[in-house]
């Protein structure tokens, strides 16, 4: 009996870089064929890059992608790779002309392509759409109606798309009605925390539900808020895990799936013919080596936390073109973290810090920047901010807390000069806590491009600074946080003797309450009944409905949770309802 031979890619596209993505797909397919594949599966859209958005509507990208699809099969035969068969994630679009209400506009699909000796021998269109946290498919795609089934071989295969495994319709029950071999799953599936579990989970379901293996492609690489963890995975027709691809990173998964027995097959009187059929290329003559079985280890909680986070920073700056970073060091946790998880994702002839002293921040506070500094070779300037908040107190006398803010809008107008003088990046350190209850300062604090720990509660901040820490201990290298930032109580050091405890609720209770009312949607009797105080409740509750517009202002960090402000929670800014415990 023969066997299928399948790679997936785990590759890193860019949204829109129609050229560069090729490229990728030429290398990784080059690779797939010198291993003996028969088939490659790459992730879902990996030609446009994903998430495109509005770029999907747009007839000319829609035509740029279709003709690149086109492109790159030629190019494959021409490098010698034609007897490959191919599953080419891309953008096309219906050739129907009818512009109907409630239709996108040009009629685009999500789409795969199969290609093989240099041309498109069919097409396969998403057929479930999701439109929920992070998804608007429904706004930019048209949902396929057929199956693909394609004979490779003795192995039929059924190809699907992404959410198309989530649900126990279409490809799932196309791929047990033709009694497939093979679900070849093209994906784009965005990190959360713990989230490949649900994965395994859901590939082994899928696959004793349709009796057939399942090949599940994603890709990996930032893009936006969203972060791609690869985590590739194959699992035969009883759920047995065969192979998994590494996490955060570049991969080829190759694995050898028994074909069907053709005796078996033929059978079948039954069966419904293949859209496609063509040969393995072992039964072409092409040799094949046995190759060894990957299982690529799995990353703990907090090294899988990092190591989204720091992808999602690096790939930001690197995809969009800026060489360098710049950030305000406080002392305090949320500057020190960032500077480490850039000078991480950076390296640190790339990271600027400027501390900002006023007459209210302490000693160790530039003593601890500095430090920070020392620990992980960021360059560092010192901006003393004195004599500039005196000057416009002469002219605005402000007291209570515009005057603290001016503190915090002085730093913010620094950095932004500083980035528009020598062209840095400027890095927003608020934690989703502070986000969740307006504790910012709008044009202060809250300035920057890209803001890493936007989605990462302030008590999830500390176990990472000190988990970073214990990690370069363990390795014999110097821990980059000074200890210090990490214990001392924190204070914005806007006013004598501040701390955040003034105005806030002990950080681990705000986290527990937080999570249940910005995460999970719980209202306020629910809350209540929960055990948190009716005082409690009403003042966070309060205060996070009514930062809803400086949130709207925010720049755009990486999504590591389950409901991640801007793309997965979007609330009215004009509101006036409110969650209220009965009394």
């Amino acid at each position: 009996m023969s066997s299928l031979r399948i790679a997936l890619g785990q590759v890193n596209p860019t949204v829109g870089d129609l050229d560069g993505n090729a490229a990728l797909i030429r290398e990784v397919a080059g690779r797939a064929h010198e291993a003996g594949a028969d088939l490659l599966v790459l992730p879902e859209m990996v030609l446009t890059g994903y998430p495109v958005e509005d770029l999907s509507l747009r007839p000319s990208f829609q035509d740029a992608s279709r003709a690149a699809m086109a492109t790159l099969a030629e190019e494959l035969r021409a490098a010698g790779h034609g007897d490959l068969l191919c599953l080419i994630g891309y953008l096309d679009h219906s050739d129907e002309s009818d512009r109907e209400i409630g239709r996108p506009r040009g009629g685009p699909v999500n789409s795969a392509a199969l290609v093989h000796d240099g041309r498109i021998l069919a097409r396969y269109d998403k057929h479930f759409l999701p439109n929920y946290g992070v998804f608007d498919e429904a706004r930019y795609f048209v949902p396929g109606t057929q199956p693909l089934i394609v004979d490779i071989g003795d192995t039929r295969v059924c190809v699907a798309i992404c959410e198309d495994l989530w649900r126990t319709g279409g490809p799932v029950e196309w791929a047990r009605e033709a009694k497939a071999d093979v679900i070849a799953v093209l994906n784009a599936s965005p990190y959360e925390r713990m989230k490949d579990d649900v994965r395994l989970r859901l590939c082994v379901d899928r696959a004793r539900d349709s009796h057939a293996a399942v090949a599940y492609a994603n890709m990996f690489g930032g893009q936006d808020e969203l972060v791609f963890d690869g985590d590739s995975l194959v699992v035969d027709r009883d759920g047995q895990l065969l192979e998994r691809a590494c996490q955060f990173g570049p991969d080829l998964l190759v694995v050898d799936l028994p074909a069907a027995d053709p005796s078996q097959r033929s059978a079948q009187a039954d069966l419904a013919p293949a859209d496609v059929t063509v040969p393995t290329r072992s039964s072409t003559g092409t040799h094949r080596t046995p190759i060894p079985t990957v299982l690529a280890p799995r990353l703990d909680d907090h090294e899988e936390l990092y190591a989204a986070l720091r992808m999602g920073l690096a790939d930001y700056v690197d995809k969009n073109g800026f060489a360098s970073v710049l950030l305000g060091l406080s002392g305090g946790i949320d500057s020190a973290f960032v500077a480490a998880l850039a000078v991480d994702a950076l390296g640190s002839d790339r990271v600027f810090g400027a501390a900002m002293p006023s007459e209210y921040s302490s000693g160790h506070s530039v003593e601890d920047a500095h430090e920070l500094a020392d620990r992980t070779g960021l360059h560092i300037r010192d901006v003393p901010i004195g004599g500039i908040f005196t000057a416009f107190q002469d002219s605005l006398h402000l007291s209570g807390l515009a005057e603290e803010n001016l503190q915090a809008r002085i730093r913010g107008m620094i950095l932004m000069s500083l980035s528009n003088a020598e062209g840095h990046l400027v890095l927003a350190t608020g934690n989703k806590s502070e986000l969740s209850v307006g504790y910012s300062t709008i044009y202060g604090d809250a300035v920057g491009g890209f803001a890493p720990i936007k989605d990462v509660p302030k008590t999830l901040v500390w176990e990472l600074a000190r988990w970073r820490n214990e990690q370069a201990t363990r390795r014999g290298q110097t821990p980059p946080i000074p200890p210090r930032s990490i214990t001392k109580e924190p204070s914005a050091e806007l006013r004598p003797d501040q701390r955040d405890s003034d105005s806030l609720p002990d950080y681990a209770l705000l986290d527990e309450l937080l999570e249940s009312y910005v995460d999970e949607d719980i209202g306020a009797e629910e809350l209540h009944g929960q055990g948190f105080s009716a005082e409690l409740i009403e003042r966070v509750l309060t205060m996070t409905d009514a930062a809803e517009y400086k949130r709207r202002q925010y720049p755009p960090g990486t999504k590591i949770g389950a409901r991640a402000f801007g793309r997965d929670r979007r609330q009215p800014i004009t509101n006036r309802w409110r969650e209220r415990v009965s009394r």
